[in-house]
């Protein structure tokens, strides 16, 4: 008798905590008046304060598309900066609400450390930058060199895995944050930088002369970033989750911040006035208003519009869409209806 009503009661508590998980984040959101995101400490294009120290970048859109999601406010967040070492400790201890800080998806992530991955706005692979006159035209020529690495991330583990495949060699120059890599690769302390190849290309645009490095050809791993968050909380999972699947959708649908008021008043397909919450009740089913995504991407834009804003071929980073191109024009960006 006893053992059964402790099963009960743990069952009855688990029940209970679970109910308040569902509820919490979105509900102590709300209460605070603003969302609390982590981000880089600096990565052009991606994370970073401008000029006059407001965040921009890709992430820092997906931070306040979150927030306009909540709040119709972009403004209504605050950003906290994180290293690849601190970023999921911060998380975990609930100082910030969410991470979009291009973090890899990886199992041990998922499963081990307790996070909700919740979807991915840039699939990557990890490179290696180079000086020109260094005369190396392939990964595969770096036998013996010194690496810059920061430490915490999934390109420590990749690059051993390569060069061990490669029976080579390398001397490992270990920093904590991007720009301490940049800047010791910069004053010659080592010979390559690796990292993810959008972080290559963002750091590069910010060295004095970007044309004297290069990045080599070589791939080395499948890097899918996103943002997480912690694991339990399904109705803020499931916020953050369709508010980028929205601005995503959105491109697909032919929605931008310059037609998204006449789409909503006339929409041009009933998958578009359910995003625009022209009709239905997908707002409500998230603890949100009607006109949630409608809002995202009046303030924010479409998945195009972010993308091309923060890191096209028209910014100093200069990226091609590759991967990261909508399904049907050639790349894998795909996401679950609205309905």
């Amino acid at each position: 008798m006893r053992l059964t009503t402790l099963l009960a009661t743990a069952a009855a508590v688990a029940t209970v905590s679970a109910g308040v998980a569902a509820a919490g984040t979105l509900d102590d959101v709300k209460a605070r008046g603003s969302l609390s995101c982590g981000v880089t400490t600096g990565l052009a294009g991606f994370a970073a304060p401008n000029d006059q120290g407001r965040w921009e970048g890709l992430d820092v859109d997906m931070c306040r598309a979150v927030a306009v999601a909540i709040f119709n406010d972009p403004d209504a967040v605050t950003f906290t900066p994180t290293t690849g070492k601190d970023r999921f400790t911060v998380l975990q201890s609930g100082e910030i609400d969410m991470l979009a800080r291009n973090t890899t998806w990886t199992f041990s992530r998922d499963v081990n450390l307790g996070f909700e991955f919740l979807g991915v706005n840039y699939y990557d692979g990890q490179g290696f930058m180079v000086r020109k006159d260094l005369g190396v035209n392939s990964a595969k020529e770096l036998d013996g060199a010194a690496v810059c690495i920061q430490t915490g991330t999934t390109t420590e583990l990749n690059l051993a895995d390569f060069f061990r495949a490669n029976n080579m060699s390398f001397e490992p120059v270990v920093v904590e944050t991007g720009d301490q890599a940049r800047q010791a690769y910069e004053a010659g302390r080592c010979d390559v930088y690796t990292t993810d190849a959008s972080g290559l290309a963002a750091q590069r645009a910010g060295m004095s002369d970007p044309s004297a490095h290069k990045i080599l050809p070589e791939i080395i791993s499948k890097e899918p970033l996103g943002p997480l968050v912690r694991h339990g909380d399904h109705q803020w999972g499931d916020v953050v989750r369709w508010t980028l699947n929205a601005m995503i959708t959105a491109e697909e649908l032919g929605v931008t911040s310059a037609n998204v008021e006449e789409q909503s008043a006339n929409p041009s397909s009933p998958e578009v006035a359910r995003l625009l919450g022209s009709e239905g009740d997908l707002g409500e089913q998230l603890g949100l208003s009607t006109d949630w995504a409608k809002n995202v991407i009046a303030r924010i834009g479409n998945y195009s519009e972010s993308f091309e804003r923060n890191i096209g071929v028209n910014t100093p980073i200069g990226l091609e869409r590759g991967l990261n191109a909508l399904w049907r024009d050639g790349g894998i960006l795909y996401t679950p209806p609205f309905r």
